[in-house]
C-alpha cells in the first residue's frame, strides 16, 4: 500500500468542518461511513485535513495521524487494538508508511455481482434460414481453352 505523502497535489491542504464533509469530498464508498466514523470515534480524532489522495485525521493524544483513502485507512501501531461492533480490525503492514499498519474498508469485501438482464420476451421459433449465397467474386465460370482467362458471369472471355 504505496501513498503519497505531504500536501495535495497543488500545495495546499484545506481542513474539514466533519467526517461526512470530508468522506462525501473524497467520493468515499458510502457503505465506507459508518466503518470508518466508528474508527474516528474510537481513536479519538481531532481535525480531519485534505491531503489530496487521503485524508489526514490528526489524533487528540499521542500517535501518528490515521490517513483515510478510498479503500483503506493507514496509521495504526502494532500494539494497538481497534474493536468495531464486536470484531476487533485485521490490522495488516503498510507498504508506504513502514511502522504503521492499515484497515481496508468494508465495501472492498463485497462480491461482485453482474447487473441483471431483463427477460427477453420469448418470440416463436424462427424459420430455418437458408444458406448464404457465395459471393461472385468466387464462383467459378470456367476458363478459356484458347486464351486461358477466366470466363466471366455470360460465359465469354476476351478472345470471343
Amino acid at each position: 500500500m504505496k501513498e503519497i505523502q505531504g500536501p495535495t497535489p497543488a500545495g495546499t491542504s484545506r481542513p474539514y468542518r466533519n467526517l461526512a464533509e470530508a468522506l462525501r469530498a473524497h467520493r468515499i464508498d458510502p457503505a465506507n461511513h459508518e466503518f470508518i466514523g466508528a474508527i474516528v470515534d474510537a481513536v479519538g480524532v481531532s481535525s480531519l485535513i485534505d491531503r489530496g489522495r487521503y485524508i489526514e485525521a490528526i489524533r487528540r493524544g499521542e500517535g501518528a495521524p490515521l490517513h483515510i483513502g478510498k479503500t483503506y485507512t493507514n496509521g495504526f501501531t502494532a500494539d494497538e487494538r481497534i474493536v468495531i461492533g464486536a470484531a476487533p480490525l485485521r490490522l495488516q503492514p503498510s507498504e508506504g508508511r513502514e511502522p504503521y499498519f492499515y484497515v481496508t474498508h468494508p465495501s472492498e469485501f463485497r462480491p461482485v455481482t453482474p447487473a441483471k438482464k431483463a427477460p427477453r420476451a420469448r418470440t416463436a421459433p424462427a424459420a430455418p434460414v437458408a444458406p448464404k449465397a457465395t459471393p461472385v467474386s468466387e464462383r467459378d465460370y470456367g476458363v478459356c481453352d484458347a486464351c486461358f482467362m477466366v470466363r466471366n458471369a455470360a460465359g465469354r472471355c476476351n478472345c470471343d
